[in-house]
């Protein structure tokens, strides 16, 4: 965490004193510490303050090691005291995650200092948080562990007759009862004509024989994200559903061997898309074939046909084709893949063939 808020610090322009960071997602990022309130200020050249009111101060003290944990009582005298300790002017917001009324309460709160939104540091944040530490690659792995036993888990589960909501409450129950601090994202469950929906909810349709069950879900470790997707038969399976499921896994596999340090992200969503155009299916695949996934289950880059940012060792992002068929199926795969210098490894475990359960 230190070298973390040192690395940010160092990259102040000339004229800004201070970062002040109120996002749960980056007040953990720069002191490890998960909580739902709090205030992080990283000043130029004196370290950082982390200002916790009474319910987390005794945790907060307990794990954040690298800046002054204080307890909050009047946070405009505490900042104030701090800002006028450091001689400070001017102070830059993560933007990216600051509303318009927030803002402007710490405009009243702090009239003497200037709050300034700089996209310099805002990407600089984000360029840290693409390339996962040791320490984050620990957490995710063990998030998709569980991910990947609820996999298997549900798989013996299944059977014609139950509902979605069904399916997607065990998937839940399951990883909750195996680690999970929490859900990364609703969980999407879809079958049948459904399925052909790529952020459909789960509903009181009963699964039938003959359907494709997409379900795309993923739990929380240590405040990091797992995710991935897995279609899968019930019973009986067309030879037409065979087809589009092997087009996808097709496509899948190749961005997987697309990847590779040195690569644009754009270059590895080609390789899936191509797949699938060539099929004939292009006009059925409309989103992109994958996102980075860290304390938030969408982070950048993305493997879509507009980044152009280069792959680099570290970075963990999914890789998800998929072909949509409306009023018929669709299929999606998904695996979570850490990009490495002679390509990529896979986080996600689960078995990809075609499975009718």
């Amino acid at each position: 965490m230190k070298s973390r808020i040192e690395t940010i610090l160092k990259q102040l322009p000339d004229g800004i004193d201070a970062v002040l960071i109120t996002s749960g997602v980056h007040r953990q990022y720069f002191t490890g510490f998960q909580s739902s309130a709090g205030t992080l200020l990283m000043v130029k050249n004196a370290g950082a303050y982390f200002i916790i009111d009474f319910r987390y101060y005794e945790k907060a003290r307990a794990v954040i090691r690298d800046c002054e944990v204080i307890l909050q009582e009047k946070l405009s005298a505490q900042l104030s005291e701090l800002i006028k300790r450091h001689s400070i002017r001017n102070i830059v917001i993560e933007s990216e995650y600051m509303t318009v009324s927030e803002l402007s309460r710490f405009r009243e709160l702090l009239p003497d200092a200037s709050f300034i939104s700089d996209k310099q540091i805002d990407d600089a944040i984000r360029r840290m948080r693409m390339i996962k530490s040791p320490e984050e690659l620990a957490s995710i792995r063990a998030a998709q562990e569980i991910t990947d036993g609820a996999f298997q888990h549900i798989c013996g589960y299944i059977h014609p007759g139950m509902t979605e909501k069904e399916i997607a409450c065990e998937l839940l129950d399951y990883t909750n009862r195996h680690g999970s601090e929490r859900p990364s994202f609703e969980f999407i469950v879809v079958s049948g004509a459904n399925s052909s929906m790529p952020h459909g909810v789960p509903t009181g349709k009963a699964v039938e024989p003959g359907d494709f069950i997409t379900m795309d879900f993923g739990c929380v470790v240590d405040g990091y994200c797992s995710d991935m997707t897995r279609t899968v038969a019930v019973k009986a399976v067309t030879d037409k559903q065979k087809l589009i499921y092997d087009t996808v896994l097709k496509a899948q596999l190749a961005a997987i061997q697309a990847i590779k340090a040195g690569t644009p992200c754009k270059d590895v969503d080609t390789a899936a898309r191509n797949i699938i155009a060539d099929a004939g299916y292009g006009d059925c695949f409309g989103h992109s074939t994958g996102h980075s996934v860290g304390l938030e289950i969408h982070e950048r880059p993305a493997f879509s046909i507009s980044d152009k940012t280069i792959c680099e060792p570290g970075m963990v992002i999914t890789v998800e084709p998929g072909i949509y068929i409306e009023g018929q199926f669709g299929v999606r795969i998904e695996d979570m893949a850490l990009i490495t210098e002679s390509g990529c490894s896979l986080l996600t475990g689960s078995p990809k063939q075609l499975m009718v359960v």
